[in-house]
């Protein structure tokens, strides 16, 4: 099957990631993955939540919003105006969290909390793994930050993880749908994993009916080959902002 955009099959979408979006920030890039563009920024507040002072950890949190014409027609803003926010909204926020929080060690961040705030510009599918993808650059920027000013007594990152979907469409696998390919699939798929393969979150839903597990691991095979090249591109993007990931990364036990 011919994709809409001459695509390969196991083909991202073009992805680029600009840092220093936010002067005033901690850490912040501009992701653009196809069409879809997420500004993620992290901000750095010293302590932590009551339920977690005295623990001698951190925390690491996401909020993530849509622009009101991140798509084809204007929404009201979430939680404007007495609006509660969506639950689409927190469950994204949670899984973006989740995510950066399984790639620290909170026990050497100390007690301060890293907060990645996730604002979609525009809409065109995989705005949670885009925004996965750019908050863990974000992320990094910032403990860079922080290594300089002589704020952490060493690495506090586990390892950098990113994120990317895949689905079946028309009975073929395919990487990092686009809104049209996602609106038709029959499994639609997202992955957050490590570039050595690791999962981190797998959310995967099937359309209409049943699948066999044997489509759910072509699948996750799929998008950890995605992994592997949106992690080198994370890599390279910190590298030419003059940061290290190795020397944000604990050495391996």
């Amino acid at each position: 099957m011919a994709r809409f955009d001459g695509r390969a099959h196991d083909g991202l979408r073009p992805v680029t990631i600009e840092t220093g979006w936010k002067k005033q920030a901690d850490g912040s890039v501009l992701y653009r993955a196809g069409s879809t563009v997420v500004l993620c920024v992290a901000s750095v507040d010293e302590g932590v939540k009551d339920f977690l002072k005295g623990r001698g950890q951190g925390w690491v949190t996401a909020e993530y919003l849509m622009h009101p014409r991140a798509g084809t027609r204007r929404q009201s803003r979430d939680g404007w105006n007495g609006r509660p926010l969506s639950g689409r909204s927190q469950e994204i926020a949670r899984l973006i969290g989740r995510a950066l929080r399984a790639a620290v060690d909170l026990k050497a961040l100390g007690e301060r909390t890293i907060s990645l705030d996730c604002d979609v510009l525009e809409a065109d599918g995989g705005t949670r793994t885009a925004s996965v993808t750019g908050a863990m650059v974000a992320l990094c920027l910032c403990l860079d930050g922080l290594q300089r000013k002589g704020l952490l007594s060493g690495p506090v990152l586990r390892t950098p993880v990113a994120a990317v979907s895949a689905g079946i469409v028309k009975g073929e696998a395919l990487l990092d749908l686009a809104y049209v390919e996602d609106s038709a699939a029959e499994i639609d798929l997202n992955l957050v994993a490590t570039p050595d393969g690791d999962v981190v979150e797998l959310q995967c839903t099937a359309e209409d009916r049943p699948v066999p597990r044997a489509d759910v691991d072509r699948l996750v095979a799929l998008a950890n080959g995605g992994i592997s090249a949106l992690a080198a591109l994370q890599r390279e993007t910190l590298a030419r902002a003059g940061v290290s990931l190795d020397a944000l990364v604990m050495p391996k036990s």
